[in-house]
């Protein structure tokens, strides 16, 4: 590791480990934050404006060089990850990109979004030659949905079913739907059999049932009960597989630059303190008073700061990176 190497990167942050991707290496291709909706649970805060014009908003042949550069670097990546800082499929000439990747690895390409512009014919297209897409589906109602994702304007549930059910029939990758359960808002067995019938109609590969552990930009979004948890994998499993990814552990062994490759990650969204402890101590061999030292230094250069929340320490941008200015947070 040198930590003086001039190496930080624009697009690609990680690789960052998960139970459902392994090591996955990301590829932020939104300026922040650029999205279709405006969801309560959202990691990177509030959407301030919506975004529902595709763009190319960085040059592709750039994004497409430092994945060249990543892979180069990183061995041992189980995953190259799409993802945005907002709505991934906002980004027009994405399916270049995948196209451009295969050309470089056998490493398969995974698309995370929200769905939300799959009705869109082109965008359905661009995905096509993606190993996985991963969208999300957090209910099975209009009211619901609205409440949830809060979609710019012009943006329908009826469009949003429609689009997934069109793009099932059209792609023959893995078809992986996220769905977040939110403890008093979509975890009652109502909203999770309608949820189902909806799920039935679009027939993905798998559900993945996610939870919003991470800082939330309001204050009604907790976490599930472990008995309603249960009950919806049970209710869900009813019409497909469902699984409950674990938090996998962070990898910054191969980072030739700590500082910048925390900010690469915490910028795109919160990172908790005893998971990034744990991957600084990796890097000196569990060292955890080397590690203490590193992050004091990192916290000491003023682009974090240490919020709370559900009783957990996480790390956020100082600086606006698409994270709410008013998270209802307790600052540290």
């Amino acid at each position: 590791m040198h930590e003086d190497a001039d190496v930080s990167m624009k697009y690609v942050f990680g690789p960052l480990s998960s139970k459902r991707l392994g090591q996955s290496l990301g590829v932020d291709l939104l300026p922040p934050k650029s999205c279709t909706w405006n969801c309560v649970y959202c990691q990177l805060g509030k959407t301030k404006k919506f975004a529902t014009e595709r763009q190319e908003f960085f040059p592709r042949e750039e994004i497409l060089g430092e994945i060249r550069e990543a892979l180069a670097i990183n061995k041992g990546i189980d995953w190259i990850t799409f993802v945005g800082s907002g709505e991934t499929m906002l980004y027009k000439g994405i399916g270049w990109l995948i196209a451009e990747v295969k050309k470089l690895t056998t490493t398969p390409v995974a698309v995370i979004t929200n769905g939300s512009l799959l009705f869109m014919p082109e965008v359905r297209e661009e995905l096509l030659q993606a190993d996985a897409v991963l969208p999300s589906l957090n209910a099975g109602s209009e009211a619901l949905h609205r409440q949830i994702g809060r979609p710019a304007e012009g943006l329908t549930y009826r469009q949003h079913l429609e689009g997934l059910v069109a793009f099932r029939k059209e792609y023959k990758g893995r078809l992986w739907i996220e769905v977040m359960l939110l403890g008093g808002i979509n975890d009652s067995a109502e909203a999770l059999r309608e949820l189902a019938a909806v799920l039935k109609e679009i027939n993905p590969d798998m559900v993945h049932l996610v939870l919003p552990t991470r800082p939330a930009p309001e204050q009604e979004v907790h976490l599930p009960s472990q008995e309603r948890i249960e009950r919806a994998i049970e209710i869900l499993s009813e019409v497909t597989t469902v699984v409950n990814p674990l938090k996998g552990n962070m990898d910054l062994r191969s980072a030739p630059d700590l500082l910048e490759a925390v900010t690469a990650i915490v910028y795109r969204h919160p990172v908790q303190q005893r998971e990034l402890q744990k991957a600084i101590a990796d890097t000196f061999s569990g060292e955890s008073d080397k590690a203490s030292e590193v992050m004091q230094k990192m916290l000491a250069t003023g682009r974090f700061k240490l919020v709370e929340h559900g009783g957990e320490a996480y790390w956020v941008m100082v600086e606006p990176s698409g994270l709410s200015s008013e998270p209802p947070l307790q600052e540290r």
